[in-house]
């Protein structure tokens, strides 16, 4: 067992030209909301979560939040997916380059 989870960090570290310490750790993604991340709301109408992660996991070095939230407006209260990431360059980049967020 140990033996197996060993040998997938390896191949995964050996994947990347820089190992990161925070994939080597696992703790790059936060379970929970912290008020230091800089957040975006990303509207879906299917299952983009999953899609969402990788794109990050692969794009993006820091340390970051996936989750559903609530988006509300004025006049209105939507289910959304908030996103958020330590460093606000990180966030910059995720809105402008990331192909899942162009199509609704």
């Amino acid at each position: 067992m140990v033996q197996q989870y060993i040998t997938k960090a390896l191949f995964k570290i050996m994947e990347l030209k820089e190992p990161n310490p925070l994939n080597i750790f696992k703790s790059r993604r936060l379970q929970l909301p912290s008020a230091f991340l800089d957040f975006t709301e990303v509207y879906f109408t299917y299952n983009l979560e999953d899609a969402v992660v990788q794109w990050i996991e692969k794009n993006c070095k820091g340390r970051y939040y996936v989750g559903k939230g609530l988006s509300t407006s004025s006049d209105t209260t939507e289910v959304c997916l908030k996103v958020g990431f330590e460093q606000p360059k990180e966030t910059s980049y995720f809105i402008m380059a990331c192909p899942l967020l162009k199509y609704k």
